[in-house]
């Protein structure tokens, strides 16, 4: 993945990500997980629960992204169980026994 820089005269692009306190804010750098925000879970971009979804007309207008799970879990999102299987059994395990993850 690239990161170069706009050449002189175009427009530097920007992305608009979820902050750990689940607020946009701008990014020159896009985000590294998506998330759909009713759900309150996040997942890897390439997800295909996710894809199966947007494929079908769904999930586009509540879809948010994130800089990385640090931030996704700060702001108050979960695993995804189909792409992130790991993730989401630690977050269950921890969710069961009362401790924060």
């Amino acid at each position: 993945m690239s990161h170069a820089r706009p050449v002189s005269g175009e427009p530097e692009r920007a992305y608009i990500l979820l902050g750990p306190d689940g607020r946009p804010c701008r990014s020159p750098i896009p985000g590294t997980l998506g998330g759909h925000r009713r759900g309150r879970l996040y997942g890897r971009l390439d997800c295909p629960s996710a894809l199966r979804a947007i494929a079908r007309g769904h999930y586009v207008e509540n879809r948010v992204f994130f800089a990385d799970e640090t931030t996704a879990i700060a702001a108050g999102f979960r695993p995804c169980a189909v792409c992130l299987p790991a993730e989401y059994a630690r977050w269950k395990a921890n969710r069961e026994s009362g401790t924060a993850s």
